[in-house]
């Protein structure tokens, strides 16, 4: 099979397209045959060395769409079977998604009910699964006001479409960087498009909300709770500010009185939760659709246009008509 190795850590260059024996298959665990994936920063992150658990060489990738080939438990699993995974240790602890087939833990593996066309079914696990699971906590009412910082990645579009199909009469705000996203972000259905230069502080004179999607992290989240109602809720999930800890944060005196801050791990994966996810997307009919579609010969071209100042929303791999 061909599979992207990376060796050492660097640039988009450095994921080298190989060829591999196909995995074979173990107690426990069941052969996919892939069918697209998502690329997500995360994996930039790992390319570049800066998840220290990881060890190269390494196949990477964090979720999946496929085919089932070959498994260890028939009695769950049939081949042909369309399934979907994200996260455990894939491209991590073990090869990912980045490769014609990949061998996953048979309780890592997830069939889903979905009418989904096949590109908007591969936008959906990963990103989708986070923003749902961020939507849920902030408990939302037609009267809010909520901003997203970071506005223009994956899970920043996919939260925007949760919120407006639940209830369009949310007042959803966005933060971007740069000013010439302002009509993308726009054009993707935010009321207010908030310039930001600095990743780290929202810019003098920027409004409170009822509830904070902050996707930067650590970076910003104290000035974040800085922006927030009484009675209000702070989702901080996600690290694209590149700082990871918040070493000297006080929760006493640094989340103001009466306001609330919680997160959400898509590492916690549940069947349940994500069949929850698949069953919203199709009753409020949330749009799901990714922005931008590579083939798997263009993955480093996939990575190099998602850690671009140009990038915005769902990135994802699809294979040809002819792999299946």
């Amino acid at each position: 099979m061909q599979a992207y190795v990376v060796n050492q850590p660097g640039g988009p260059e450095v994921l080298k397209l190989t060829k591999r024996p196909k995995p074979s298959v173990k107690p426990g665990w069941t052969r996919l045959k892939v069918l697209g994936f998502g690329v997500n920063h995360s994996e930039i992150f790992t390319r570049e060395g800066k998840s220290p658990s990881v060890h190269f060489p390494r196949v990477l990738g964090i979720e999946v769409v496929g085919i089932v080939d070959e498994t260890s438990a028939p009695a769950t699993l049939s081949r042909g079977q369309r399934v979907v995974s994200i996260m455990g240790e894939m491209g991590r602890a073990y090869d990912g998604s980045y490769a014609e087939y990949v061998l996953l833990p048979n309780d890592q593996v997830y069939p889903i009910n979905t009418n989904l066309p096949l590109a908007s079914l591969v936008a959906t696990p990963e990103t989708y699964y986070t923003a749902y699971g961020i939507f849920k906590s902030l408990q939302l009412k037609a009267t809010d006001r909520v901003l997203i910082r970071a506005a223009t990645s994956g899970v920043g579009v996919a939260d925007l479409r949760l919120i407006k199909a639940y209830d369009s009469r949310i007042h959803v705000a966005g933060t971007t960087r740069r000013a010439t996203k302002r009509q993308q972000l726009l054009d993707a259905g935010f009321d207010e498009v908030i310039i930001a230069p600095d990743s780290a502080q929202l810019p003098a004179g920027t409004d409170y909300f009822d509830k904070i999607i902050d996707l930067i992290g650590p970076l910003s989240v104290k000035d974040t709770l800085l922006h927030l109602n009484e009675g209000g809720i702070v989702n901080a999930t996600g690290e694209l500010g590149g700082v990871w800890t918040l070493p000297d944060f006080d929760p006493i005196s640094d989340i103001p009185n009466n306001r609330y801050l919680t997160g959400f791990s898509s590492g916690e994966v549940s069947q349940s939760l994500l069949q929850d996810l698949f069953d919203f997307i199709a009753d409020y009919q949330v749009p799901v659709a990714p922005t931008r579609i590579f083939k798997f010969d263009q993955v480093p071209a996939a990575h190099a246009y998602l850690q671009a100042a140009e990038s915005f929303g769902k990135v994802i791999v699809l294979f040809d008509q002819e792999h299946l």
